[in-house]
């Protein structure tokens, strides 16, 4: 007589390969929802850059001397306090003879080419002038 394979084992053989098609099933999930946690880090650290840019250049506006004072100035402060991989534009609003206000906006980059879902993140930042009277 001969021997006989335990039941199931031939079953056993042929159930390998659905984990493996699981898997691949599951795979275009498990990337979007990493893309997705990407996306949402660049949206955080878009709104940092702009808070940064906008209280360099506000401060920088703000000061008197040969180091600040304009727009202009404020302007490059900002520019040259964000990362250089992403861009940022400047507004400037509500300035009186006592504080200097500016207002950062950069636009948030996809992960997924051509594809837009969220808008420019904007901060705004008053600084006080500082006093020239002696």
């Amino acid at each position: 007589m001969g021997v006989r394979p335990p039941a199931g084992a031939g079953r056993r053989l042929r159930d390998g390969g659905v984990a493996s098609l699981e898997y691949l099933g599951m795979l275009p999930f498990l990337l979007l929802v990493a893309l997705a946690g990407i996306q949402l880090g660049l949206v955080a650290y878009c709104g940092e850059q702009a808070g940064t840019a906008a209280r360099a250049a506000a401060r920088t506006a703000a000061q008197s001397g040969p180091n600040g004072g304009t727009e202009a100035d404020g302007e490059r402060a900002g520019r040259a306090a964000v990362s250089d991989w992403l861009t940022v534009g400047f507004g400037w609003g509500g300035s009186d003879d006592d504080q200097e206000k500016a207002t950062a906006s950069v636009p948030v980059p996809s992960v997924l080419p051509g594809v837009h879902l969220f808008d420019p993140v904007r901060r705004s930042a008053t600084m006080p002038k500082e006093d020239t009277t002696p």
